[in-house]
């Protein structure tokens, strides 16, 4: 694949075309692409981001902009925010060099992000962060385990509970805590969420 200098071919790929899209790019394209991440047009950035953050999942060479991408977590525009921490989650796997220990601090600040949605989005790419770095998941399981969600919006809240408690439940396989029990156990028998949320809790259990 070849993208040239117009966005035509980018925005031509369907969702369903993204993998094999992702998979044909080439060295050129990358850094075009990377580029893209900045554009103010909704449609082309997010058309970037996804050939993007999809080619990371089957090859290493996104991984080295990583700096680029922690530079956007601490952008004053949230889809920068949002940008730059999932596509960090989508190259931990291929960390080779424990960027992520470095990152990791700046990274959790956004748990504390002024919008709800990139908090969500924070805590989903927790979850491709613990697999991807076992070595985090105590800070990990303890940064989400003292999340405040008094502090964020009540018809938030459930939602983003259920967010952590994914990512818990994920630690939890390889590496079970007290505290990660006691967090679930205390969800389960609090008032956030409701019967239905529950029972899809008990069920991962």
């Amino acid at each position: 694949m070849r993208l040239e200098s117009n966005d035509d071919s980018i925005m031509s790929i369907s969702k369903c075309d993204l993998p094999e899209a992702s998979k044909a790019l080439n060295k050129e394209d990358i850094p075009e692409l990377i580029e893209r991440l900045t554009l103010r047009d909704d449609k082309i950035r997010y058309q970037a981001f996804l050939l993007l953050q999809t080619r990371s999942s089957f090859f290493d060479d996104i991984y080295p902009y990583w700096d680029t991408f922690r530079n956007k977590l601490k952008s004053d525009n949230s889809y920068q925010r949002s940008i730059g921490l999932m596509l960090i989650a989508e190259n931990a796997k291929w960390d080779t060099e424990n960027r992520m220990e470095d990152t990791i601090d700046e990274y959790l600040t956004l748990l504390n992000d002024e919008k709800p949605i990139t908090i969500r989005q924070c805590i989903q790419a927790l979850g491709k962060i613990a697999s991807g770095k076992p070595g985090l998941n105590d800070r990990i399981a303890s940064r989400l385990i003292s999340f405040d969600l008094m502090a964020v919006k009540e018809t938030m809240r459930k939602s983003i509970l259920l967010d952590i408690l994914n990512v818990l439940l994920l630690i939890r396989n390889e590496h079970n805590t007290d505290e990660i029990e006691s967090f679930i156990l205390n969800a389960l028998s609090g008032e956030i969420l409701d019967k239905k949320s529950k029972k899809q809790v008990e069920v991962l259990l």
